[in-house]
């Protein structure tokens, strides 16, 4: 049993809903990032999304990309962030750890390599944010051959077929987006929502987890009473993040205890 599923079951067991808070690694510097991870640890999270910097994040809003821009200027690089993971295991055994990634990033090391090096440190999932299931070669075989989950996105343009392919590939949990687009911390989300998660669950029995534009206790329990396992949220903490420079710790501990209390009531 790998740690999505010993987590995901211990929520279900408690009629709870994940919470799955976002930040890149080595941002703002390597020793705040360490204290923001250990911070969300100890405020519930019940996994980690840990990115790793890209020049070119075409996923991600314009919060992560300036994040991502100064990580990669300071010269904070993969190996680097390989070196902080296993430091972040060294402190929670348990939690699971995804990381965010593109492919390039991947293919640089090989995926053998990468994903080799990626579970050494204890990583539990690896999420390509521009490889589609059906575009992916050995990549996702590489990945389970190294006991690493292939987490993949799914959207409201998903259709059947590729819902069932992307059941037969994926592992961890499934990344389900709220709306077209790019990441960020507006709160729209696309109507066929609900039917996405209701076609997914039929197909798949890996949790549900909505991403992209949740950044408030308030949509998060929107997302959950739709028919979500969890929620994922990224840009509104490294926002909390840069707004509080120098308390950042107080003010991220009050905005993910909110989060975790408001994932925590659905279903209770």
């Amino acid at each position: 049993m790998n740690r999505y599923t010993h987590r995901f079951q211990h929520l279900r067991e408690n009629g709870q809903k994940a919470f799955i808070p976002f930040t890149l690694l080595g941002w703002p510097n390597r020793e705040t990032c360490l204290e923001t991870i250990q911070v969300m640890i100890a405020n519930g999270a019940t996994a980690l999304e840990l990115g790793l910097a890209f020049s070119d994040p075409v996923a991600d809003g314009p919060v992560v990309q300036e994040a991502a821009l100064e990580t990669l200027n300071s010269g904070f690089r993969v190996r680097d962030a390989f070196e902080l993971i296993r430091e972040i295991r060294e402190f929670d055994a348990e939690i699971p750890i995804g990381l965010l990634v593109y492919f390039n990033m991947v293919m640089a090391k090989g995926g053998e390599a990468f994903f080799r090096e990626a579970a050494a440190v204890g990583v539990d999932g690896v999420l390509i944010a521009d490889l589609p299931p059906d575009a992916e070669n050995q990549t996702f075989a590489q990945a389970r051959a190294a006991g690493i989950a292939p987490i993949c996105i799914i959207s409201p343009l998903t259709s059947d077929e590729r819902l069932r392919l992307i059941a037969q590939e994926a592992d961890g949990f499934l990344y389900v987006v709220s709306r077209l687009g790019i990441t960020g911390t507006d709160e729209r989300y696309d109507t066929s929502l609900q039917d996405l998660l209701e076609r997914a669950h039929r197909v798949s029995d890996l949790p549900l987890c909505i991403g992209f534009g949740i950044s408030s206790p308030e949509h998060a329990q929107t997302m959950c009473k739709l028919g979500a396992d969890g929620v994922i949220t990224g840009s509104k903490i490294i926002q909390v993040i840069r707004e509080n420079r120098g308390n950042e710790a107080v003010a991220l501990s009050g905005f993910l205890r909110n989060m975790v209390a408001a994932t925590g009531k659905v279903g209770s």
